[in-house]
């Protein structure tokens, strides 16, 4: 069969790979549409970084040195199902929730398995990947999608980070939340704030990005940090009581430090997003107001509850969708092209 499999920095071939073979507890799957995340990007101009193996260094789940089969974020049907598996059938259309695990650090006995000591990622470390025309999946991983379009599923495995973190902050309807940074995730949590009957401040630079949060009906208000003083206009917004909770979606310390200083009271700032450079924690503003700081990594029994939302018409995926291109085309339509178009660009999803 064909995959796209990725050797390391700069290196993504499309070739031939021998077909996965069903096992016990597992369904064989025929991706369709796989969507490029920014973990992708960084694998791609950068090179291996954890969870990634090397070309010397297996990842301790998967046992696999690269090169890997590509592709986390993914749609598909099911082709075929071991003897044991029930309530899966060939035909169902389904997502996968892209984990590897090992069951038996604190964390995954605690049910905290995306904190898994040996984590890893379909699509990254091995054991397959969306970016195939078959992969063989473990059935606690595969959720029915029902009648969400295949290329909008694409994205029910970002939604899933989104909505990780928006249940994380413990934002609840009748709440006014500040989201910084209107990429992908960004633009994803606003989505499922909105769902939840949040009120919803975007904070973004970019002209494409405000528009977009604007146009999708995700954000109420729009802010320009670069032209409007945050601080000030949530105080407007809020009666000068500031945010319930904000979302760090944009892993820019300038942002970490402006929506901790929109925060009521009390109030929470979630942060969702990946930092370069490590933010400096201005102690006064969280110990004199009691406000609180919280993690999210990836998402855990998130996905679904996440398909609902959209099966329920709550959440439109597919105005996310700027770009379909075929796999075969993913360096050039895909990598370079996001790297040079972030800005306009949501979401691009290749297909099999």
């Amino acid at each position: 069969m064909k995959a796209i499999r990725y050797y390391g920095k700069q290196d993504v071939r499309y070739e031939d790979v021998p077909d996965p073979v069903l096992q016990p507890g597992t369904v064989k799957i025929k991706p369709a549409w796989c969507g490029i995340c920014g973990s992708d990007l960084h694998l791609y101009f950068e090179g291996p970084i954890p969870p990634a193996p090397t070309d010397s260094q297996p990842h301790p789940l998967s046992g696999e040195t690269l090169p890997v089969v590509f592709g986390h974020e993914f749609s598909g049907v099911v082709t075929e199902v071991a003897d044991d598996v029930s309530g899966l059938s060939v035909g169902d259309h389904v997502v996968v929730e892209p984990f590897m695990v090992c069951g038996q650090c604190p964390a995954c006995k605690a049910g905290m398995y995306n904190c898994c000591e040996k984590m890893g990622f379909i699509g990254i470390s091995g054991r397959g990947g969306g970016l195939s025309e078959a992969i063989v999946v473990e059935q606690r991983w595969v959720h029915h999608i029902g009648d969400i379009p295949l290329d909008q599923a694409a994205l029910i495995e970002p939604l899933s980070v989104a909505g990780h973190g928006v249940r994380l902050s413990g934002a609840k309807a009748g709440d006014v939340a500040v989201v910084g940074g209107a990429g992908p995730i960004g633009l994803l949590a606003a989505a499922v704030l909105k769902a939840i009957g949040v009120t919803t401040i975007v904070s973004e630079v970019s002209q494409a990005r405000k528009d977009k949060a604007l146009s999708s009906g995700v954000a109420d208000y729009v802010v320009d940090p670069a032209k409007e003083d945050l601080h000030a206009r949530v105080m407007e917004l809020t009666g000068g009581a500031g945010a319930d909770v904000a979302l760090e979606c944009a892993g820019v310390p300038v942002v970490f430090d402006a929506l901790l200083d929109a925060l009521r009271p009390g109030g929470r700032l979630q942060v969702i997003a990946l930092f370069s450079h490590n933010p400096t924690l201005d102690m006064g503003s969280l110990l004199y107001l009691e406000r609180n700081i919280g993690g999210t990594m990836g998402y855990c029994n998130d996905h679904e509850r996440m398909i609902k939302l959209v099966q329920d018409g709550k959440i439109d995926l597919s105005q996310f969708i700027t770009k379909r291109i075929k796999a075969q085309d993913i360096v050039r339509d895909g990598y370079e092209f996001l790297a040079a178009n972030k800005d306009t660009q949501v979401k691009i999803i290749a297909e099999m």
